[in-house]
C-alpha cells in the first residue's frame, strides 16, 4: 500500500478487524460462568475447574512470544489465521471433556489458550505500525477490545448454558469463535517499509522519545531495559489478576455483602479493565509510558492500603474498579512503550516476549492472595503485603530510560 488516500482507508479496515479478533479472544475472561456447570454437572472441585482458565492464561503468554517471533517472519495473515483455528477448535473440542477433566486441559486450557496467545499479538503489533499519529490511541482501542470480549461473551455463554446444557455451549461458542477470529484475519498486513499516514511528520516530544535505533529481539534483550520493563508489566498484571480471582469471595469478606451482590463485581471489574487498556494507553502517548506506570504503581499501593479498611460496598467497587483499570491499562501503556524504547518495526516479536510476564502473573498473583488468605484466615494480610510490593515497585520506572546507541555496546561494537 502508499501513503495515498487508499492507504489511510485500509489502515482503518485493519484497524476494526484487529479490534473484533480481540473480542473474540478476550471471551477467555468470562470463564467464570463456567465453573459452577461444569462442578455441577460432573462434580469436579472449583480448583480442578479453574486450573483450566489458569492453563489457558499460563499457555497464552509464551504462545504470545512464539507470534510475535513467528510475525517478523511470515507477518501477521498466517498468525491470526493459526490462532483462529487453534481457540476456535480448542473450544468446539473441550465439549467432548464430559467426565475427562484432561480433555478440558488439553483442549480449552493448552490449544484455545495458544490460539488466544498467537491472536492476541497480531492486532497490537500490527496497528503499532500502521498509527505511528496514534500509537497511544490505537494501541489502547486494540487492546481494549481484548478486556471487553468477556462482556460480550459471558451473557450469552449464561444463556446458551441454560438453554442447551454447558458441553453444547462449548461447541457452539467454539465455531463462534473460529468464525470471528478468521474472517478479520484475512485483512491483516504489515505497512510497506518506512510507512507514513500522508501528511504526518512525528512531533518534537515524538521525535525525543524515539530510540536511538532500531532493536531486533535479541539486541533488546540485551538491554537492562528490557528486563525492567518485563518486571513492570508482570508486577502490575500479577495485582490486577489477584483481585480478578477472588473478587467475589473478597467483596463478601470485607463488606458482608450478598452473594449475589459480590457477583455483580465481576462484571464492573471486566468493564474496567477494559477501559483501563484504552485510557492508560492513550495517556501514555500524550506524556510517555514511564509516567503512565509510575502513576499507575503508585495509586494502586494507596488502593491495595485501603481495601481491607472499607466496610461499604460501593466504596469497595470503586477501589477494585480502580485497580483494574490500571491492570489493563498496563498492557497498553507497556506496547507503547516497547515501541517507543526499541523502535516499532520489531514490536511484534519484543512486546510478544514481553507477555510472557502476564503468564506469570497470572499464576502468581491468584496462587499468592489464595495461600496468604489460607493460612491466615483473612484477605487483608494477602492486600496489605500487595500494597507493598506496588510502592517498592514504583522505583523501577524512576530508573528506566530508552536505551542509547552511543551507550549500547552492541552499536559500540558494530561502530568499532
Amino acid at each position: 500500500m502508499s501513503n495515498t488516500s487508499d492507504g489511510r482507508v485500509n489502515r482503518w479496515t485493519i484497524a476494526v478487524s484487529g479490534v473484533i479478533i480481540q473480542i473474540a479472544l478476550g471471551a477467555v475472561y468470562a470463564w467464570s460462568v463456567f465453573r459452577i456447570p461444569l462442578t455441577k454437572t460432573f462434580g469436579w472441585t472449583i480448583s480442578e475447574v479453574t486450573l483450566a482458565f489458569t492453563l489457558a492464561i499460563l499457555t497464552l503468554g509464551f504462545a504470545s512470544f512464539v507470534g510475535g517471533l513467528w510475525m517478523r517472519r511470515s507477518g501477521p495473515r498466517i498468525v491470526a489465521m493459526t490462532a483462529g483455528v487453534l481457540y476456535g477448535g480448542g473450544v468446539m473440542l473441550a465439549s467432548l471433556s464430559g467426565g475427562h477433566l484432561y480433555w478440558l486441559y488439553f483442549s480449552y486450557g493448552i490449544l484455545g489458550g495458544f490460539g488466544i496467545g498467537l491472536g492476541y499479538i497480531v492486532p497490537v503489533a500490527t496497528l503499532v505500525k500502521w498509527f505511528p499519529d496514534k500509537r497511544g490511541m490505537m494501541t489502547g482501542i486494540a487492546v481494549a477490545g481484548f478486556g471487553a470480549g468477556a462482556l460480550i461473551s459471558a451473557p450469552i455463554a449464561t444463556h446458551l448454558i441454560i438453554s442447551t446444557g454447558v458441553m453444547r455451549t462449548f461447541a457452539i461458542l467454539g465455531a463462534v469463535y473460529f468464525v470471528a477470529v478468521m474472517i478479520p484475519a484475512f485483512f491483516m498486513q504489515d505497512p510497506p517499509p518506512d510507512y507514513r499516514p500522508q501528511g504526518w511528520q512525528p512531533s518534537p516530544a515524538q521525535q525525543k522519545e524515539r530510540p536511538a535505533k532500531t532493536y531486533t529481539l535479541r539486541e533488546a534483550m540485551r538491554t537492562w531495559q528490557w528486563y525492567a520493563l518485563w518486571m513492570l508489566l508482570f508486577l502490575n498484571t500479577s495485582a490486577g489478576i489477584s483481585i480478578i480471582s477472588q473478587a467475589a469471595p473478597m467483596a463478601r469478606e470485607v463488606t458482608g455483602v450478598t452473594a449475589t451482590a459480590a457477583a455483580e463485581l465481576v462484571g464492573v471489574i471486566a468493564i474496567a479493565n477494559g477501559a483501563g487498556r484504552l485510557l492508560w494507553a492513550w495517556f501514555a502517548g500524550l506524556v510517555g509510558g514511564r509516567w503512565v506506570f509510575l502513576t499507575m504503581l503508585t495509586v494502586q499501593a494507596i488502593l491495595f492500603f485501603l481495601l481491607p479498611m472499607v466496610q461499604s460496598f460501593s466504596v469497595f467497587s470503586v477501589l477494585c474498579f480502580m485497580v483494574l483499570l490500571c491492570c489493563g491499562g498496563g498492557f497498553g501503556a507497556m506496547l507503547a512503550l516497547s515501541a517507543d524504547y526499541f523502535g516499532a518495526e520489531n514490536v511484534s516479536s519484543i512486546y510478544g516476549s514481553m507477555l510472557t510476564a502476564w503468564a506469570f502473573a497470572g499464576v502468581l498473583g491468584p496462587t499468592l492472595i489464595a495461600r496468604i488468605r489460607q493460612s491466615s484466615g483473612r484477605y487483608s494480610d494477602a492486600l496489605y503485603l500487595i500494597a507493598a510490593i506496588m510502592l517498592c515497585s514504583a522505583v523501577i520506572p524512576l530508573l528506566v530510560r530508552p536505551p542509547h546507541a552511543r551507550r549500547d555496546p552492541i552499536v559500540m561494537r558494530r561502530a568499532a
